[in-house]
């Protein structure tokens, strides 16, 4: 190297320079907030998630005002569902007066310019503990759970959802969705496909916090969710639900998946979404509580990794957070 016409330090050396060269930054435009929601009254602590609440309606109006003040871009809605309003077939998902109709009711009146994106897939509705029905072998059959996940979205639709995000890899769930919304006049309804969800064991404190856990017990959910060995079955995934009416997509884990996320959005360009899982907190939250880590330094550089990878927006239990800290860089 000939000195001193290259020295790539002279642009690190002061803050205005580095900030002149940033080549990505996180806004709090890129965030969004999911959030446990319970029929029982007030918040309940997520043991294995520091910090996370399962909350009643009420109080997720509190947060929704919270995440308005922040201007959090949305909130994705998780209901906990009642054990005895579990069944084999999931019926509670769709009624018309369950949790998180009410929730996304509540919700557009207080909040309507506040997105709200819904989950659809059956596991917290399912006596099984699985995201969709099973035959008597106990396999996840595919064409019937795809029937009730249409059901289950155009209950979110009409209690006034702006986006449904099917989280459960059934085959063909999104064409099946997204025809049953046009035909039912639902056509501002976006679709957010968890198009390469893997079978990852990052979900634990997840399980844990909409009570599914217990019902799924020592089974998985290997013969839906993507193997982590796999990549180029993630853009075959993803080609699928977009060429079947998705409107943005989702890479599910975030960090050990930011090999796919840059695929996708090369690939594709279409909008993508990361969601920074359960245990990907779980683990900042204790590493920081232990001393061992800055919350605030790592949960930042984790999210603007996320953000360089190619995502468009994160899901992220730091989103509130976040949007604090970065406010408070200004």
């Amino acid at each position: 190297m000939s000195y001193p016409f290259e020295r790539p330090r002279r642009m690190r050396r002061d803050e205005f320079s580095r900030r002149l060269m940033r080549e990505h930054v996180l806004t709090v435009d890129d965030l969004i907030y999911p959030v446990f929601v319970h029929e029982l009254q007030g918040r309940a602590a997520v043991p294995s998630m520091p910090g996370v609440d399962r909350v009643s309606i009420d109080e997720l109006l509190r947060i929704a005002e919270q995440a308005s003040e922040l201007r959090v871009p949305a909130l994705a809605l998780f209901p906990v569902t009642a054990p005895e309003a579990k069944s084999a077939a999931a019926e509670a998902a769709w009624a018309e007066d369950g949790l998180c109709q009410r929730a996304v009711r509540a919700l557009k009146s207080r909040f309507p310019e506040l997105g709200v994106i819904t989950d659809v897939a059956l596991d917290p509705y399912t006596s099984h503990g699985q995201d969709g029905l099973v035959d008597a072998t106990g396999y996840v059959v595919n064409d019937e759970t795809v029937e009730a996940l249409v059901k289950q979205a155009l209950s979110h639709a009409a209690a006034g959802a702006d986006v449904v995000a099917p989280s459960d890899m059934m085959d063909g769930r999104i064409g099946a969705i997204r025809g049953a919304l046009e035909q039912e006049g639902f056509i501002h309804t976006r679709i957010l496909a968890y198009a390469a969800k893997y079978a990852s064991g990052f979900y634990g404190p997840f399980r844990d916090a909409v009570g599914s856990a217990g019902a799924l017990g020592k089974g998985n959910k290997n013969t839906y969710q993507m193997d982590p060995a796999n990549s180029d079955e993630a853009l075959r995934e993803v080609a699928l639900d977009l060429d079947e009416g998705a409107d943005m997509v989702m890479i599910k884990p975030g960090l050990p998946y930011l090999d796919i996320v840059r695929r996708v959005k090369d690939e594709f360009g279409a909008p993508t979404f990361v969601y920074q899982v359960s245990g990907e907190y779980a683990m900042l939250k204790a590493a920081a509580q232990n001393g061992w880590l800055d919350e605030r330094a790592c949960a930042l550089e984790a999210l603007v990794s996320i953000k360089r990878a190619g995502a468009d927006g994160v899901l992220t239990y730091f989103a509130l957070d976040a949007a604090r800290w970065l406010r408070d860089r200004l």
